[in-house]
């Protein structure tokens, strides 16, 4: 049977260039694949073909001879023999090889390769850091600026960064000719592994600085002034772009976020940009009323009047004195819960004035226990009759 025109098989016009020939290997080759048609007896013989025909025209010299002379021209060992083979004898490594090419073109940008040649760049970005910055809730309030201090690696002074002792200039690695990476072939597959004389930066150093052994960048703490704005909350990030670990052999720098921890206050509690406030009354002020003062976050203090009569949790509302947003949009306010304390260590003449108190007392005084014992009564009595 007489083969079928390669371009015919790709499914590819004569004309067409070495992308239009991968892209259409590729789709052929995930089509026919063995693996995905099990049941099509067919599809190993068309593979082949596919695999076949590739092999023959991604080679410039083979496509040239293959277009002057057709199949003729791999024909009585010319071009050093059949271009493909399929899956066993001679054509297996020029198989793995041309399927190589694909699983680059499908997971070489996931794995961190390039495809194309050339290797990868010998400057590496360096790598961002964090750094856990804990304010008080007055700092927040108003905005502070901070000095810290961060360990990371900053450019070696002695190379300038580029790790080499002397001005000298990194040379291609002869294990990975530069490429970062190296080749191992496994079966039909060719794996691919950052190659270990280099460490995947396709260059190497002969002479490397003594300082920084090199890296290009040496340890050392660094004080940074922060500004924090008012109004940061628990989990704020800042990003001081730059300010990260320096890069490898002369990269660029990474940046520096700064995660904000608010501590917690011993008066005031915060929910967003609103603020809570407990404040202890006596029974008496709670009973008759009357004025208290409050701090507030600011350092200043604010009168707050106390209704007769009133209960522990009754809220009271201060508005403006919360917390200022962190983008603008006006100041939260401060909420005043009142707790009604009961009074302790009493003295003969309290005892007996409370007493007193007591039996002077009616149900309309204390409406809520009046209330909460009427139905317990009538709860029982229904348990009674049931």
């Amino acid at each position: 049977m007489a083969k079928r025109d390669y371009y015919e098989v790709l499914g590819v016009s004569k004309g067409a260039d070495a992308g239009e020939l991968k892209k259409a290997y590729r789709k052929k080759a995930m089509e026919f694949h063995p693996d995905r048609n099990k049941d099509n007896p067919e599809a190993e013989a068309k593979f082949k073909e596919v695999n076949e025909a590739y092999d023959a025209l991604k080679d410039p010299d083979k496509k040239a001879a293959y277009d002057r002379f057709g199949h003729a021209a791999f024909e009585q060992g010319g071009m050093g023999g059949r271009p493909g083979g399929g899956f066993g004898g001679q054509g297996q490594g020029d198989f793995a090889s041309a399927f190589s090419d694909v699983f680059d073109d499908l997971f070489g940008d996931f794995m961190g390769g390039q495809r194309g040649g050339g290797g990868r760049s010998r400057a590496q970005r360096g790598s961002d850091l964090r750094y856990d910055l804990r304010v008080t809730l007055e700092e927040a309030f108003t905005g502070v600026q901070k000095t810290i201090n961060v360990p990371t690696s900053v450019a070696c002074g002695s190379c300038s960064g580029t790790g080499a002792a002397n001005g000298a200039e990194p040379q291609t690695c002869p294990s990975c000719s530069g490429m970062g990476k190296v080749r191992a072939q496994q079966g039909f597959f060719t794996v691919e592994r950052t190659c270990p004389a280099c460490g995947g930066l396709g260059q190497t150093i002969k002479d490397p600085c003594p300082d920084c052994r090199g890296a290009g960048r040496v340890e050392k703490d660094r004080s940074l002034s922060v500004n924090i704005p008012a109004g940061v909350e628990t989990g704020t990030r800042i990003r001081l772009a730059g300010e990260g670990e320096a890069g490898l052999r002369g990269g660029p720098t990474g940046d520096l976020y700064i995660f904000i921890d608010v501590r917690p206050h011993q008066i005031f509690e915060r929910d967003g940009v609103h603020l809570h406030c407990s404040v202890p009354v006596s029974m008496t002020s709670a009973a008759l009323g009357g004025d208290i003062e409050v701090p507030t976050i600011d350092g200043g203090r604010s009168r707050v009047k106390i209704p007769a009569g009133s209960q522990s949790g009754r809220q009271m509302r201060l508005r403006g004195k919360g917390m200022p947003a962190l983008r603008g949009g006006g100041q939260g306010d401060m909420f005043i819960e009142l707790s009604v304390e009961t009074p302790v260590n009493l003295t003969a003449k309290q005892k007996e004035l409370l007493e007193e108190f007591e039996k002077l007392g009616e149900d309309h005084n204390n409406p809520e226990s009046s209330s909460f014992f009427k139905k317990v009564k009538n709860f029982w009595d229904g348990m009674k009759n049931a």
